[in-house]
């Protein structure tokens, strides 16, 4: 079983997201936060294989708890979730140490890969990034 950290401030959107990862069988929700402080302290004190993390939370955004968990040498895989199509935050959360970064809309398939991607060492970016390297001067 995949043991994931949900971490939304969104009450129906963790609802939500737990029921529909309760379906997959291999996949269970053992802890859930609804900010980024309740989710350090949760993080840190629970064992969880991948964490679904809001990038826009209150107290703490997706992108701090991120940097606080490499600080504290708590490197879990994570996935950036947002409602937000937003390049510059997906590459900030990558460097930050994000393995994943999905939009809100995905279908639970799509949400289900990306948890088993990520929990088996892989990187999912959905919806892709358009990056174009820097022009030679």
């Amino acid at each position: 079983m995949i043991r994931v950290a949900l971490v939304d401030d969104q009450t129906l959107v963790r609802q939500g997201i737990r029921s529909l990862l309760e379906l997959s069988g291999d996949i269970g929700v053992v802890v859930e936060a609804v900010d980024g402080e309740e989710a350090l302290a949760a993080i840190a004190s629970t064992d969880v294989d991948v964490v679904l993390l809001d990038v826009r939370m209150p107290r703490r955004s997706g992108l701090d708890v991120l940097r606080a968990l490499r600080d504290r040498g708590r490197e879990v895989p994570t996935i950036l979730l947002t409602t937000f199509s937003d390049d510059s935050v997906a590459l900030e959360g990558l460097r930050a140490g994000a393995r994943g970064f999905l939009l809100k809309d995905v279908s639970l398939e799509q949400l289900t890969q990306a948890v088993r991607t990520v929990a088996a060492g892989g990187t999912l970016i959905r919806p892709p990034m358009r990056w174009a390297p820097p022009r030679a001067r």
